[in-house]
């Protein structure tokens, strides 16, 4: 269900994405080293921690890490932490407390207590001028949350490659992908498993190891399936019912005709980032909630599949391969029984799904071509915030760029300078438009970054409740 990480390349599964990289608990070098670092304890375990430079400039950012072990981080990387120090900026972040690394239980709470655990130890930020909420992954999310319920605590949020669209989507999408290779790529597909092999399993896990094997094994059958062009079309399929992107390796992207080399790029991401991680962090999904959350009775994947903006690749793959697409879909559609747990989905609703509601401006950042949270999420998570009535407190920004979370300094830096601009003047203007974003990222002086550009996010496939059920 979660692609769930921090700041992470796009091979960098094994690393445990979003948790602390070993140089974010080395010796702090340049202006960390000249800041004033301190830690505290919650009532309820969680541990925070705090930079404040010599010089504060009056704002305080309270930063929300994504998934990964339960460490306080107050920054996303040792060079943004860097960067906003240098600029006088305080910064602090919590680990957050449980059981389970999806943590979206405890997280809100922990991350408003330990702003006011800091503001009372630290005489420095105690009356801070402004105050700031930012994230990462997950950690976005739970940005979002804190925009959602901080009125009176938070001035305004930055929200980058965040789980925006909640948990629930989040966790459908990815596992229709998955159920689609179980019945396409294993039971009676064409790739290296045959038709007499077991299923997969791709839900109620009872360990991280269970969960995790089962991730190497779809990853396997995705894998051996590129060997035929039969594979290959029902691995655009997977791809276009999991939202992934066609872009996972090299300068730059397939052509937008070019379907076999885009689905190559799609089985990349499935085989080395995807799949591994996403099966590897459902236990603990399913652990925080009380049980499976997922559900596809009664869905209809054809219905499905006309929300994709891959429709036309899969087609065409699947008119090359001299296969039936309908067909598949049918099958599909035809052995979708599995329920969810009712109060596990109940749990999620109250925890880790935003409202739409905004009680401060919020500024998303998302790559174009995020393989483990892909950037449709952005365009459901605007869709909410719109129908809430709140369009005008919502700005999204994209860089041009593949990976989870691959952004720089002054890419930060920039997003930071425009919902500043938003909070001192009441409107965003020319703020988020891509040539001022870039501009300002340039004149950082930070070295290298993704650009930003114009872009529009595609419609999410998976989201529950359109017109997907069968009938």
């Amino acid at each position: 269900m979660t692609a769930l990480l921090g700041c992470c390349t796009a091979l960098a599964v094994t690393a445990g994405c979003g948790a602390p990289k070993d140089s974010d608990s080395a010796a702090p070098t340049g202006h960390a080293a000249r800041a004033k670092h301190y830690t505290g304890e919650l009532a309820d375990g969680a541990k925070w921690v705090a930079d404040v430079p010599q010089d504060f400039n009056g704002t305080l950012m309270l930063f929300s890490h994504g998934y990964g072990p339960l460490r306080a981080r107050s920054a996303p990387d040792p060079k943004t932490r860097d960067a906003f120090l240098k600029r006088g900026y305080a910064l602090i972040g919590s680990s957050y407390s449980g059981s389970s690394r999806w943590a979206l239980n405890v997280a809100v709470k922990d991350q408003f207590d330990t702003l006011d655990a800091v503001r009372k130890r630290v005489a420095a930020v105690r009356e801070p001028k402004r105050t700031l909420a930012w994230g990462e992954s997950m950690g976005g999310l739970i940005n979002s949350l804190v925009a959602q319920h901080g009125r009176g605590r938070v001035d305004g949020a930055l929200s980058a490659c965040g789980i925006v669209a909640g948990g629930l989507d989040f966790n459908e999408y990815q596992t229709d992908g998955d159920y689609a290779i179980n019945q396409l790529l294993v039971s009676g597909g064409s790739g290296s498993s045959g038709s007499s092999e077991k299923q997969i399993k791709v839900s109620g896990f009872s360990s991280d190891a269970e969960a995790a094997a089962s991730g190497k094994a779809l990853a396997a059958a995705v894998q051996g399936a590129q060997s035929t062009a039969q594979g290959r079309a029902r691995t655009a399929l997977v791809a276009a019912l999991s939202n992934q992107p066609n872009w996972f390796s090299g300068r730059q992207p397939p052509k937008a005709h070019d379907f076999e080399a885009r689905e190559k790029q799609q089985a990349e991401g499935l085989v080395k980032m995807s799949l591994p991680f996403t099966l590897g962090a459902r236990y603990q999904v399913e652990k925080a909630q009380g049980g499976p959350v997922y559900s596809n009775a009664g869905v209809n994947y054809a219905q499905l599949l006309r929300h994709s903006r891959d429709v036309p690749q899969v087609r065409a793959l699947y008119k090359k391969a001299g296969l039936d697409l309908d067909k598949d879909l049918a099958k599909l559609t035809r052995n979708a029984h599995t329920e969810a747990d009712p109060d596990a989905v109940r749990h999620m609703e109250r925890t880790a799904v935003p409202s739409g509601h905004l009680a401060v401006p919020n500024l998303t950042l998302h790559t174009t071509d995020d393989p483990l949270n892909p950037a449709p999420q952005e365009s459901e998570y605007a869709r909410r915030v719109r129908s809430a009535g709140d369009g005008s407190m919502l700005r999204q920004t994209y860089v041009h760029a593949t990976g989870h979370c691959t952004f720089k300094p002054a890419n930060w830096l920039a997003v930071l300078h425009a919902l500043e601009h938003r909070l001192d003047t009441g409107s965003w203007g020319a703020a988020t438009e891509p040539q001022k974003l870039n501009e300002v990222a340039g004149e950082a002086g930070e070295g290298s970054y993704p650009s930003f550009l114009r872009y529009t996010a595609p419609e999410l496939v998976g989201a529950r409740g359109r017109d997907t059920r069968a009938h």
